[in-house]
């Protein structure tokens, strides 16, 4: 694509549209990508915050985006964002997946947790609201993420929170074995 690309979204359907309809097509029918990518920014930043700049997706070795601190030109990698439902595609919740993304530093802390998507009957006090993400900040992914114990428990929504708690755990430390390549030493 051209530099002068006005449409940020780089999935297969956003770049066909985009690139092959004509232009009296695309103007008329005042296509909106699916997949906005301020939108997405903003998200990342969110479990992310001190990042500077943030790569396009990638997808090997699993998939993930690469979070930079540092001006242009003297930018160093201080992490990696994930969603777990790419890392985890067959954890569930009560309902269904529960969309999260994850911010993991190189010293394999999470730097933030953000639910993005949920279809959970509780979830609105459950997985929901900003104290569950909270809890997650700064935790080593060694830590035993134990509900009741290291995790908050919500009473009539146990299934959700375990389910995320677990979509959690596991995506991160499959994260970390394949990007920061760290020694499986216990805490």
């Amino acid at each position: 694509m051209d530099s002068g690309n006005r449409n940020p979204c780089r999935c297969f359907s956003c770049r066909f549209i985009h690139e092959f309809a004509g232009s009296d097509i695309y103007a008329s029918f005042r296509y909106r990508p699916r997949h906005p990518r301020p939108a997405l920014d903003d998200q990342l930043n969110t479990v992310f915050p001190g990042a500077t700049a943030f790569s396009s997706k990638r997808e090997k070795p699993v998939p993930h985006f690469v979070a930079y601190v540092g001006g242009p030109g003297s930018q160093t990698v201080a992490g990696y964002v994930f969603w777990t439902t790419e890392l985890q595609p067959l954890e569930r919740g009560y309902d269904g997946p529960i969309k999260i993304l994850v911010g993991l530093d190189t010293n394999a802390k999470l730097m933030g947790v953000l639910v993005t998507e949920q279809h959970e009957p509780y979830g609105y006090f459950s997985v929901e609201p900003p104290k569950f993400a909270r809890q997650f900040r700064g935790k080593d992914i060694r830590d035993p993420f134990r509900v009741g114990a290291d995790i908050d428990a919500v009473s009539r929504a146990s299934i959700s929170i375990t389910s995320a708690t677990r979509a959690i755990r596991n995506s991160a430390r499959l994260a970390a074995r394949n990007l920061l390549r760290l020694e499986a030493t216990p805490k």
